[in-house]
């Protein structure tokens, strides 16, 4: 079955940057989209960023909107968040899902990563 591996997490002062990176061990149609959440403990996960192969413009969070960028590498079967102007409050587990049609919502992701984690201090 389908396997992501994110990697790239780490520590960082504020204003830092950090390029995070989801791996797919297949690219089928079990992850024509691939999309990025966060999780704070004690709040609901958050859609940081998605993207579907063949789209252009990948959709991106308004709090993380002109700091991340997203961008994918099908060759690679690889998708990677870049991460610029880093904040405490972007302190998270960020975790990688796929699915096989886009989707806004957590629950619709059948696949997931174990998540790498981003500590802004």
């Amino acid at each position: 079955d389908v396997q992501l591996v994110e990697s790239g997490g780490g520590s960082v002062q504020t204003g830092g940057s950090l390029i995070l990176s989801c791996a797919a061990s297949e690219q089928s149609s079990k992850t024509t989209c691939i999309s990025w959440f966060r999780q704070i403990p004690g709040k609901e996960r958050e859609r940081v960023s998605t993207i579907n192969r063949g789209h252009g413009v990948p959709y991106i969070a308004d709090s993380v909107k002109g700091r991340f960028t997203l961008s994918r590498d099908d060759a690679k079967n690889t998708v990677y968040l870049q991460m610029d102007s880093l904040t405490p409050e972007d302190t998270a587990l960020y975790y990688c899902a796929a699915g096989n049609q886009y989707s806004w919502y957590a629950a619709e992701f059948p696949y997931w990563g174990q998540g790498t984690q981003v500590t802004v201090s």
